[in-house]
């Protein structure tokens, strides 16, 4: 079978991202033909060289097509055609595929994989990675009306057209759901993570991490990932300086990049040694970092579309039994509260989250079986290596039924 994959924005587990299309195109490639169609957007961010830029097997499509999440509405809007554009007209060059992945976001990137599919007339899979548009707009990046209508209806429509769409939570395959797309056509397969990456946060590497961070006797708060507009990354700083104003024995690591790291480096100038901005890591060294610390935070603004959202970060903490406090009212809130696996503090208030950490790192022993509980959880329910089977199993039926598609 053959796969094309449309992804902007493609990342190797040398990068400070997430890449958990590295590992289900990796293991795709082992029994397929796959065509990835990207931008080497991310190629000057490798912080290492110990992973090739796509998997083994993998025939890449490359458009030079910047981006940045520093960029505005504008600038970001003219990316997303411009790729769109660029997928379209390359797509239609590529040997004929019998399935086309197209993953969103940007919606507009699923919109190029769905009019590559009509021209092979084949049929093709939505991976719904945000809710788009429901997300700029949220966000206030859609400024018309019309605008938003026109997206909306194309949202839409790109669902029904699909053999087959894959959400990332639970609560976007409501969303799909509530539009009216019949459950048989829905399928969620979680963010997940990389356990075999988390494997080689060992005691050992652990420990030397510590030391070489001199955080002895510390107890540490850890924020990891994008310092986004939609992070709520003023609320996050707000409470790491009042959490290390009034306990000296804690340390809050930054770790990331992106709009706020200005913001960050200027609480770690205030704060120097009790507020670090470590900057990114590449993938597969990012584990360690989560070991290390106590407690990790996974925080959103207060929109409900972002109540929605399938954060890495979550999959990640956990994997190496590290609790989390989650800021989404959402599903993630539903999943730690049931598991036992962290706790909930309100977005947008920092106090409130200055005290729930508090109170975590107060109680060691209920931290540990907090983490141990996320652990299992996360051994049993987010391996990435599982979720690639089952994309490949969703990928194969969708070829399969190609003639009721057209």
């Amino acid at each position: 079978m053959h796969v094309a994959v449309f992804s902007q924005y493609h990342t190797s587990p040398d990068c400070p991202a997430t890449s958990r299309h590295y590992t289900l195109l990796t293991e795709l490639a082992k029994h397929h033909r796959v065509t990835l169609l990207t931008t080497p957007a991310w190629r000057s961010q490798q912080l290492t060289r110990e992973f090739a830029w796509v998997p083994p097997g993998v025939e890449l499509q490359e458009a030079a097509v910047p981006y940045d999440n520093k960029m505005g509405p504008a600038r970001r809007a003219l990316a997303f055609a411009q790729y769109a554009a660029w997928a379209v007209r390359a797509g239609q060059r590529i040997a004929r595929p019998d399935v086309v992945w197209g993953i969103s976001t940007p919606l507009t990137a699923a919109w190029a994989a769905a009019r590559v599919a009509r021209y092979w007339r084949v049929p093709w899979v939505f991976e719904v990675q945000d809710l788009w548009p429901s997300f700029p707009v949220a966000m206030g990046a859609v400024p018309t009306a019309l605008a938003r209508r026109q997206l909306f209806a194309l949202e839409k429509r790109l669902y029904e057209s699909a053999a087959h769409i894959v959400p990332l939570s639970p609560d976007m395959s409501r969303y799909v759901a509530d539009l009216g797309l019949p459950a048989h056509k829905i399928t969620t397969l979680l963010n997940g993570t990389d356990l075999d990456l988390a494997a080689r946060a060992t005691p050992d590497a652990v420990t030397a991490l510590r030391r070489a961070q001199d955080l002895g006797g510390q107890k540490v708060v850890l924020y990891a990932g994008t310092f986004g507009r939609a992070n709520d990354m003023p609320t996050v700083v707000a409470a790491a300086e009042a959490l290390v104003a009034t306990d000296p024995d804690v340390t809050w690591l930054f770790l990331g990049h992106g709009y706020y790291a200005p913001l960050v480096a200027a609480a770690a100038a205030r704060w120097p040694g009790r507020i670090r901005l470590v900057g990114g890591q590449p993938r597969h060294a990012v584990f360690s970092w989560f070991a290390l610390a106590d407690v990790a935070v996974v925080s959103f603004l207060n929109l409900p579309v972002l109540d929605a959202n399938s954060p890495a970060k979550l999959y990640d903490a956990l994997a190496v039994g590290t609790p989390v406090v989650v800021t989404n009212q959402g599903w993630t809130k539903t999943l730690v509260e049931e598991h036992g696996c962290g706790w909930y503090a309100p977005a947008g208030n920092a106090a409130a989250l200055a005290a729930q950490l508090r109170a975590v790192l107060a109680q060691p022993a209920a931290r540990a079986a907090a983490g141990a509980r996320g652990r299992q959880l996360a051994l049993g329910a987010f391996d990435r290596q599982r979720l690639a089977a089952q994309m490949q199993g969703i990928l194969t039926a969708a070829a399969g039924g190609a003639t009721e598609a057209f």
